[in-house]
């Protein structure tokens, strides 16, 4: 948990900088700001990592408040299971837009 929050600090705030202050903040971001930038696959990498670790340690944090508070083991398991079954999906389907993103759509 400490090693992927310092690795979000540094991923978030990169990312806040490069939305929302460089170059004109958050009026150029449009489809073509986003396709240029995941056509780079460093962005991609970067967008999957802080994905898949913003998932996990809020996940994993979700599954530690849900072992305090819920007090039957019914309850604990299927809230569980649910909180698996939403990160395993976001996850996925996070990974799966991220690489198979295409610029060239039109309309």
């Amino acid at each position: 948990m400490r090693i992927s929050g310092v690795a979000l600090v540094v991923l978030v705030l990169g990312h806040l900088f490069i939305m929302n202050i460089l170059d004109g903040g958050v009026h150029r971001i449009n489809f073509g700001f986003v396709a240029g930038r995941w056509a780079s696959p460093f962005w991609q990498f970067w967008d999957l990592l802080m994905l898949w670790l913003a998932q996990i340690h809020g996940g994993n944090g979700l599954r530690t408040v849900i072992n305090d508070y819920a007090r039957k083991d019914a309850t604990r398991f299927w809230l569980k299971v649910l909180l698996f079954t939403s990160m395993v999906l976001v996850i996925g389907l996070g990974t799966y837009v991220i690489f198979t993103f295409d610029p060239n759509i039109t309309d």
